[in-house]
Parts: structure tokens; C-alpha cells; sequence
């Protein structure tokens, strides 16, 4: 398949990826996100322990991060459309085979890993694909794709919740999973581009003409990424690796209240059909925080690491409340809240990435930061039901996760102070050159 293009059109066809983006996102992310419905009705069929029964999402997390660079590696041999529809067939098979529903191994690995693997393949070319295909929009695009994970869920919560009750959990994923093979129509949709194809070999910043005036982050975005190779050379980037950190905390703390926000409400005695509106309450101001911090974002009015680590101090701030709840209405109001700034986290966090590493090394830093982000992923939701099963209270799995994301905003707060000390060092350095060295040619004098 040619490459279409070698700059990034900011629009055009680009609409045409962020659409099929929103629909894989919805498809992937959001059945993740929704899965608390089938926590109590698995638990109770196997007869396990809130624990146990967290390790079937643990497993899918965890896939979910570590195939990231697998994805990535895979898009830069082959296409990032290619990739998604394989993600879209693995996501169907493991909720296919998931309805056999033999026991509590063979959910890990069908539900936990299949899934995983199909989410993993499907959700990091699909998101990777926005950026190239955007550079001055790119937080605006990247917000609109990323809103189709709440935007599904807000109508998953009760259909899924209405596949149970006609089908039961066994028929449902069947279903379900007959649904995901629209990945597949829209990863035919991502048409490759030349910056994301990555057809040639080395890419640095001497391919763009000298002289034209350009920074170097606009060099980065008009410039086609032809590097044919991993770059794991990443972790060695102090700012990647705090992020890196960043993102296995707040993997710790993300999956853990949807987890565990059903069976809160079963606990407070809230009728089941009011504890589904709760999650098309979470999804509704999850996809408005979403849309607002992206059209935020695209002003270029605040930087964005400084509107991330506001929102996650909000985020952590509302699950300490969110417990606090005790009958339905207080808790809609609380989960409207950790929806709405969960919302807005997740519109900027990747955009955050490219500002750390650039362009040129999006492909590989977003499969990297998955693959590491995978170890919080995987310790979270069990951590989080070991606490309740001591505890005695799911309100205790709420504010194990509050308290990481404020660990987690600290590196956010470092990463930045790195950044501001590397450009001032740089101005620095700079400065006496120019006022010692007016004429270009003086720089022979002072060489010798």
C-alpha cells in the first residue's frame, strides 16, 4: 500500500482515522471499562473471592500494556491498519471463547489474555495513527478519538446490563464480542501515511532544509518518521522515565473504580438498574471532560504537563470523596466528579507524551510507556481486592486509589522542573555565543 502524504494534513482524511480511532476506542476501552457489570455475576457463578475474581481485568490490563510495544513494533513493519484489524479478530475470539465459561483459568486466559491482546493491538495503532495524521490539532484530535471510549460506554452500561439479564454473562460476551469485529471495518479505514508508514531507513534533523526558520518541534511534525527500528533507547531519557513512572502509578489507580464502583452500589442497597445509570453517569462527564480539556488544550494557553498533573491532583481528590457516599444520589454526584477530571486526564496524557519525546520517537515511547505503565495495570486491581477483602468494605479499594494518584502527580511535578532547568541551561549556554561571537566566522578563532 503508498504511503498517502508527507506531512501531517491536520485535517482532511485525518477526520476520516479520528472517527474510525472514536469507534475503536468505544469498542476496546470502553467493554474494559464496563466489565464491573459481569464482577459480581463471574464471582458469584465460580463462587470466588473479590480477589480471584479482579484477576481476570488484571490479566486484560496487563496484555493490554505489555503487547503495546509489540503493536508499535508491528506498525512499523507493517501498517497501523494491518494491526488493528488483527486486534479486532483477537478481541472477538477471546469473549468468544470466554463463553465457554469452563473455570476461572480458562477466563484468565480468554477474557484476561485474548482480550487483553485484542484491546493491546487495536487501541495503541489507533491511537498512535491520530497523532501523525495531526500536528497543531493534535490534543484537539486526540481528545475527540479518545471520547469514544466514554461515549460507548455511556450506552454499554445498560445494554451489557441487558444482555446479562436476557442471556446471561455467558451469552452476553458472545455477543459482545461478535460487536468487537467492527474494529476490524475500522482499522480498514486508517489509510497508512507517510509519517506513520516508516518505509525508509534513519530519520534525523538534518532532513528538514537548514535555514527555514522552523523550530524543532515544528521540524519534528512536518518531517516524515522513516525509521524502520524500535528505539529502546528510550528508558535512558531521564523525562521518559518519569513519566514512565507517572504512568504505573496512575495505571494502579485508573482501572480500580470501575472495578469496584458496582459493587459499592450493591453494597449501599441500590437497586441494580440505578447501579447501570451510574456507569452512563461516569461515561456521560467522562466524554464532556474529554471534549473541554482538548478544546482547552489546542488554545496553547497553559502547557500541557502543568493541566495533567492539575487534573490528577482533582481525580485523586474525588475518589477520597467518592466513599464518602451513602445512598445513590450522593454517589452519582461523587462518580460525576472523578468522571469529569478522569475525562480530562485522559484527553492530554498522550498528547504530554509526544511533548516528551517527539515525533519521531512516538511510535516507540507509546509502546515503551504501555508496556512499563502494564506493572501498575497488573498489581492495581488485585492490590485494590486483597484491600477490600481485609477491610471488609469496598470504600478502602477507592482510597488506595486516590492515594497513589497523588504519589503519581509528584513525578509529573519533577518531570517538569527537569524540563524547565534543561531550557534554561540551554538558554544559557547559548546566550554568551551570540554576544562574544557576533560574526559567524569567529567561531574559527575561538576553535583554535
Amino acid at each position: 500500500m503508498q504511503a498517502k502524504g508527507n506531512n501531517p494534513p491536520d485535517g482532511g482524511y485525518g477526520w476520516v482515522v479520528v472517527v474510525s480511532a472514536f469507534m475503536v476506542m468505544g469498542l476496546t476501552a470502553a467493554v474494559l471499562k464496563t466489565f464491573g457489570l459481569f464482577f459480581v455475576e463471574i464471582q458469584q457463578h465460580f463462587d470466588e473471592l473479590a480477589s480471584t475474581t479482579s484477576w481476570i481485568t488484571s490479566v486484560t490490563i496487563a496484555i493490554f500494556h505489555l503487547g503495546a510495544p509489540v503493536a508499535s513494533s508491528l506498525c512499523v513493519r507493517y501498517t497501523h491498519r494491518a494491526v488493528v484489524i488483527t486486534g479486532g479478530l483477537l478481541a472477538f475470539s477471546g469473549m468468544a471463547l470466554g463463553f465457554l465459561g469452563l473455570n476461572m483459568v480458562w477466563m484468565y486466559a480468554t477474557t484476561g489474555f485474548l482480550q487483553g491482546l485484542g484491546i493491546s493491538f487495536s487501541w495503541t495503532p489507533a491511537i498512535s495513527i491520530v497523532s501523525h495524521y495531526f500536528s497543531k490539532k493534535r490534543a484537539l484530535a486526540n481528545a475527540i478519538a479518545s471520547a469514544g471510549e466514554c461515549a460507548f460506554a455511556f450506552t454499554f452500561g445498560p445494554f451489557f446490563q441487558w444482555l446479562i439479564s436476557q442471556y446471561g454473562w455467558k451469552g452476553a460476551l458472545l455477543i459482545i464480542g461478535g460487536v468487537q469485529l467492527n474494529i476490524c471495518v475500522c482499522g480498514a479505514l486508517m489509510r497508512p501515511l507517510a509519517s506513520s508508514c516508516l518505509l525508509g531507513a534513519g530519520h534525523s534533523e538534518t532532513e528538514t532544509p537548514p535555514g527555514d526558520g522552523a523550530s524543532k518541534t515544528d521540524k519534528e511534525d512536518s518531517s516524515p518518521i522513516t525509521h524502520k527500528t524500535f528505539n529502546w533507547m528510550l528508558v535512558r531519557q531521564p523525562e521518559f522515565v518519569l513519566y514512565a513512572i507517572f504512568g504505573i502509578l496512575a495505571a494502579m489507580s485508573f482501572f480500580v473504580p470501575p472495578l469496584f464502583l458496582v459493587p459499592l452500589s450493591y453494597s449501599l442497597g441500590i437497586d441494580e438498574s440505578w447501579t447501570a445509570s451510574l456507569l452512563s453517569i461516569l461515561a456521560m462527564v467522562d466524554f464532556a471532560g474529554r471534549l473541554l480539556c482538548g478544546w482547552y488544550a489546542n488554545l496553547h494557553i497553559t502547557k500541557t504537563v502543568h493541566m495533567l498533573t492539575m487534573t490528577v491532583t482533582l481525580i485523586s481528590t474525588s475518589l477520597m470523596l467518592l466513599p464518602l457516599a451513602n445512598n445513590y444520589l450522593s454517589l452519582a454526584i461523587f462518580t460525576g466528579f472523578y468522571g469529569f477530571f478522569f475525562g480530562t486526564t485522559v484527553a492530554v496524557h498522550i498528547t504530554v507524551l509526544a511533548d516528551v519525546v517527539g515525533m519521531p520517537d512516538f511510535d516507540s515511547a507509546l509502546g515503551l510507556f504501555m508496556f512499563i505503565r502494564s506493572t501498575g495495570g497488573f498489581v492495581g486491581p488485585p492490590l485494590a481486592g486483597l484491600i477490600v477483602d481485609v477491610a471488609g468494605d469496598y470504600r478502602a479499594g477507592f482510597y488506595m486509589a486516590g492515594a497513589t494518584l497523588v504519589l503519581s502527580a509528584g513525578f509529573l511535578v519533577t518531570l517538569d522542573q527537569l524540563q524547565q532547568r534543561k531550557k534554561r541551561g540551554s538558554h544559557i549556554n547559548t546566550k554568551p555565543e551570540k554576544s562574544t561571537l557576533p560574526y559567524p566566522f569567529l567561531h574559527l578563532l575561538k576553535l583554535q
